[in-house]
């Protein structure tokens, strides 16, 4: 029998439970969440500065607003690329507007021959985070391998507040975020 803080039990609960959330909300309530950049964290959206975002999947935040407003105040854009489960996962600068090609798990990121950075801000998709600001994701590990690679990003998990969980099944390479933006709140340790 699984535990409640095993990972896999976990991802089924959270993803079902944010499914059910974002199914309840109008259309204008969706799109109004994650529409204005709020003030905690308009201090590390900077001219030059690199904010990396994601195509949203399914009921996951949509970021798209939030990086439209970045670049309309001097931040270069990036978003993931990945090629395989095991590959790593790169960074690569990407304007809204530009093309995106299909990618493995349903993605959709930049062609591979766009140029490569390292984002100083990073917003990271999830499933579940906790107080400790340990998020759970997707499973392949692509954000955790990344974020420790990029330990002088600042890493921004967005979520519904309906993915907050009282605690986390954890592992030694698991990466803590630096702080979580809600439809409803700006969370830090």
């Amino acid at each position: 029998m699984k535990s409640e803080y095993d990972k896999q039990s976990q991802r089924l609960q959270y993803r079902d439970m944010r499914d059910q959330f974002v199914g309840a909300l109008s259309a204008q309530d969706r799109a109004l969440a994650f529409s204005r950049i709020p003030s905690p964290l308009i201090e590390y959206i900077q001219p030059g500065k690199i904010v990396a975002g994601y195509v949203a999947i399914g009921s996951e935040v949509d970021p798209s607003a939030l990086l439209a407003r970045a670049h309309a105040l001097g931040s270069e854009i990036a978003l993931p690329h990945v090629t395989s489960k095991i590959a790593p996962m790169r960074f690569l600068r990407w304007s809204p507007g530009d093309d995106l090609v299909p990618g493995p798990f349903g993605l959709l990121q930049p062609a591979e021959n766009c140029l490569e950075c390292k984002p100083d801000v990073i917003l990271t998709p999830l499933v579940a985070f906790d107080d400790q600001l340990m998020r759970l994701g997707q499973g392949a590990g692509h954000y955790d391998r990344a974020l420790s690679m990029l330990d002088h990003s600042f890493a921004i998990g967005l979520a519904w507040s309906v993915q907050r969980a009282p605690a986390l099944a954890s592992d030694i390479w698991d990466m803590p975020l630096n702080a979580i933006l809600t439809e409803t709140s700006w969370i830090t340790v």
